[in-house]
Formats: C-alpha cells, structure tokens, sequence
C-alpha cells in the first residue's frame, strides 16, 4: 500500500516536494487497446452481417404480414397457392382446391391417404400405387353428388346402386358365383351370350323367366342333355311351325314305304321318334326304338 504524505509550511518558508515514487496512469493502453477496438469492429461486422442476412431471407422467402411466400394464414386456415412439395406426413382436417381448379396430388412413388380415431389407430386407408389402388377400411362406398349410393362394397356383399351396369370388355362379366339381377340385357345390336364353360348353368325365378329376343334368334347349346321341366304346369310351344330336323325315325319288323309324311310318337320314357303315316296311328308298330 502507498501511503501519501501531506507537509504544511509556514508562510515565507519554501519546501521542495518530494518526488513521487509510484506513478499510475489511468486507462487502457498499447496492446489491450487495439484488442478492445478490434472486438468492437468485429462485433459490429457480425450486426451488419447478420442484419443484411436477415433481409435477404424475409425478402427471399417472400414474409408478409399475411404469411409467407405462397402461404397465406386467413381465418379458415392455411391457404397454398401454385404448387407445394411436402417432405414429410401432412395432418390436415380438411385439404380442398379453388373453386376454379381442381385438386392434384402427385408423388413419384405413391399417395397415401389414411383416417385414424381417437386413440391413433388407422381405421381406413386409400393407397394409390404406380401399378393399383388400394383401400382398407370396413366399408367402400362412392355417392352421387345427390348423396345416392352408386357402388358399396364390405366383406359381405358389393351392391351397385345404378339403374345399369355396362360391361364393355369383349370377354364379357366373369362371376365365380351365383349373380341376383332383375334384368339381363345386351346393348343395342350386340348379341347376348350366358355361358359356362366347365360347369352348369343355372336360372332360377319364383314368378318366371323370360327370354325375349325382339329382332334375332335365340339359340342354346349344350354337349349333353337339354332339360325343360315344369313341375306344377304344362311347357307350350307356341309358333307357327315348330321343327324337329334330327328327330329318329322309329322302326318295324318289316320294310315300309314313306311317302313323306310322319307322325311325332313319344316312348315311355319320354323319347320322341317319328313313324310312317298312316290311315291310322303307326306309333305302336314303330315302337322297336323305345326299347
């Protein structure tokens, strides 16, 4: 510690002061100085630098009071205009377009949309692929703008809520099983053709079935047997000329000369066959077929 020494004089007297032993000086010199003013300077360099970035990203990335860029924050969301790539999941309550444009979503591998409760659980998913479009969920449905149901499908049944259904591929409808439809119908000048290749086929109606062609022919085809049966009524062929070009001719003991003109006789066992006319019925002479 420096003690400091204080003398008093008389008047007329003269004194010399001592000399100062220790001299301080106050402030920051040399070397320390140009440290401190080259701190400052690269302080200040970093403000500037960092407030010209800062403009050049607001102005870059388009920031307004409204939003930023392409996105603008109005009271009913979220409004993107031009086109928008997103990088991860998009959570959204409800996504939809202008009323001048329409809604596209694109992605280079595919789109996935999917529903979740409460609890996070994916109750149905739509994904559409670069090779199909698949959907999970308990129940399928597609409504008319009228709210209509048009096609309905779940793990018990596909309904198809059209007035009609067209199937235009050449090779037709295929069913593995059994088809319930009131009406069965060929386009205009188009044919209409019910096959089974392998396997039987099969109409079933409580009221009725009725085949109607209006301006053609109606034809059916079997391998095997050909069987009209009607349990409680009468099968009616009604037409003005009924044919039989392949039906047997029945036989007799002896020879016979046809002249042209048969009788239609029937077996027991419901075998039709023809026989020779005569003055009287022939259909028992010409029987030997029945047996």
């Amino acid at each position: 510690m420096v003690r400091e020494q204080y003398t008093t004089t008389a008047p007329g007297t003269s004194l010399e002061r001592p000399k100062n032993e220790y001299v301080y000086k106050i402030g920051i010199y040399g070397w320390r100085k140009r440290c401190l003013y080259l701190f400052v300077l690269l302080l200040l360099i970093i403000l500037v630098v960092n407030f010209s970035l800062t403009i050049w990203i607001l102005k870059v990335m388009w920031f307004s009071p409204t939003g930023m860029g392409h996105l603008r924050v109005t009271k009913e969301g979220l409004r993107l205009e031009g086109e928008s790539e997103f990088l991860f999941p998009l959570y959204a309550k409800e996504i939809h377009s202008r009323v001048d444009s329409s809604l596209l979503l694109q992605s280079t591998h595919n789109v996935t949309v999917n529903a979740r409760n409460s609890n996070g659980e994916v109750t149905g998913r739509l994904n559409v692929g670069p090779k199909m479009v698949e959907f999970h969920g308990q129940q399928f449905q597609i409504n008319s703008k009228d709210g209509k149901p048009l096609f309905t499908v779940d793990e018990n049944e596909v309904v198809i809520g059209t007035d009609k259904l067209r199937v235009t591929g050449p090779e037709g409808a295929l069913f593995e099983h059994s088809v319930e439809t009131p009406l069965v119908k060929a386009e205009a000048f188009k044919q209409l053709r019910l096959e089974s290749p392998t396997r039987s086929l099969s109409m079933d109606a409580p009221r009725g079935i009725n085949i109607k062609a209006q301006a053609g022919n109606i034809e059916a085809l079997s391998q095997m047997d050909i069987k009209l049966h009607s349990s409680d009524g009468v099968l009616l062929l009604d037409a003005e000329t009924v044919r039989l070009p392949k039906l047997p001719e029945g036989t007799r003991g002896g020879s016979s000369i046809s002249q042209g003109l048969y009788e239609i006789c029937v077996c027991p066992d419901g075998k039709l066959y023809l026989s020779v006319a005569g003055m009287g019925s022939t259909c028992q002479e010409y029987s030997h077929g029945c047996q």
